[in-house]
């Protein structure tokens, strides 16, 4: 092989019965490097495989390689001849399967290629696992990742590690490697924490320590300013509050921050409180605020506006459920899963609108939360282990040819400094 490759699989047994996927990712020297498979219900074959293909493409998004040749293999006809353009898709319901999976493909350069059954037997066999277990009516995943090669670490010297350095750290300054300029400022092309504006660029050039060479496509994501409910600690999702009169000083902080940027184009949410903070930066920049929907925040149903007390007071399973699994959601609501789905779509279609350029994302604490995860292949779990302040900046760098990197995480700085 010279590619990463790709086999995916589904099926049910009934065409639309008990329904599973299974998907393989195999390193150019063909060793297994994840897998994933999954019972998915009662549903059809071909919404079965293209659950398949999706996992398989996420699996390989997961492991920081955009940009790299990806060979996908399926036996399903269908779904490689739709994917690759030569046929058109006419079951409706199929089309945001394939929307999803082309997106995904897109941080790719993928060649599609059509195999007979017997030449994917190791995906076969994941998704008749899944079918058997949906056919006993069982809910049944499995994923898998092999990183015993370390592949995909920048670092690949671990006695560093050992020596208290973080594994992205350079050796030494940039300058003496012969790397690009060592940098100066936390937030490199943000603007200084006062008002006033240096000259600098976020368009962000090759990382060494990646492997990139392209220029990076830069997402910097802005958290709403306060709201009656964060000052009460309520949940605080689909519903709309405006901002308070500190989360307005807020924005217009973080407008000033940004006023000495380089920015390309504003995203925003369209909850109210991000649309305020967003058309704050936009007044001090002069751009448009363009909605997009899937960058709202998590739907929490029946615990909106509610505090954390009062829901482990009134649903403690529950609560423990959806602190303990990313696809449960609250009563009436949308789990993170769920809700990650969508920020990768608004994601890959931000990247794919400006590319090389630097976008100001308007969000809330999940999705902004999600993006961090995402860049950094970090567990579900990690989405418990992250602070972000109201009105916090951080910001990430995507390569075509390299993984992303996070440059910056909750930086506060234009909260504590005067305007």
């Amino acid at each position: 092989m010279t590619s990463y490759s790709i086999e995916a699989d589904g099926g049910s047994r009934g065409n639309p019965g008990p329904a599973g996927y299974g998907a393989v990712v195999y390193a150019p020297d063909g060793a297994v490097v994840a897998e994933a498979a999954e019972s998915i219900g009662v549903t059809t074959n071909n919404v079965a495989e293209y659950r398949g293909l999706i996992a398989g493409l996420t699996a390989l998004s997961g492991l920081g390689l955009d940009g790299v040749p990806v060979e996908v293999r399926m036996d399903s006809k269908l779904v490689i001849e739709q994917m690759a353009g030569r046929w058109k898709i006419k079951n409706e319901g199929l089309r945001p399967l394939a929307t999803e999976a082309a997106a995904l493909a897109r941080r790719f350069r993928v060649t599609w290629t059509w195999i007979p059954r017997e030449r994917n037997t190791h995906a076969d066999a994941l998704a008749n696992e899944a079918m058997d277990a949906a056919a006993r009516g069982e809910k049944w995943t499995s994923t898998s990742t092999h990183t015993t090669t370390r592949l995909f670490d920048p670092d690949p010297d671990p006695a560093r590690k050992d020596e208290g350095q973080a594994a992205d750290a350079p050796p030494e300054p940039a300058e003496k490697a012969g790397g690009p300029p060592a940098e100066t400022d936390l937030l490199d092309g943000l603007g200084s924490v006062s008002t006033t504006t240096r000259s600098s660029t976020t368009v962000s050039p090759g990382n060494p320590w990646t492997g990139a060479t392209r220029v990076a496509t830069t997402l910097i994501l802005l958290r709403h300013g306060q709201t009656p409910l964060s000052v009460e600690r309520r949940f605080s999702g689909l519903g709309d509050p405006a901002l308070t009169e500190l989360g307005e000083a807020q924005a217009e902080k973080a407008a000033a921050r940004l006023a000495g940027a380089k920015l390309d184009a504003i995203v925003s949410s369209p909850l109210a409180r991000a649309r305020q903070t967003a058309e704050a930066v936009a007044k001090a920049t002069g751009l448009p605020v363009h909605v997009d929907d899937d960058l709202r925040e998590t739907d929490f149903g029946a615990w909106e506006g509610r505090t954390f007390a009062e829901i482990r007071d009134r649903w403690p399973h529950e609560m423990n459920a959806w602190l303990a699994d990313p696809a449960v959601a609250p009563p009436g609501g949308e789990s993170f899963q769920a809700a990650g789905h969508r920020v990768q779509r608004a994601r890959e279609r931000i990247l794919a609108g400006h590319p090389g350029e630097t976008v100001l994302v308007v969000s809330h604490v999940t999705p902004i939360k999600l993006l961090v995860r995402y860049a950094l292949n970090a567990p579900p779990e990690a989405l418990y282990r992250m602070h972000l302040d109201l009105a916090c900046l951080s910001a990430i760098d995507y390569y075509s040819d390299g993984p992303s990197v996070l440059r910056v995480f909750n930086d506060t700085a234009h909260l504590t400094f005067p305007r």
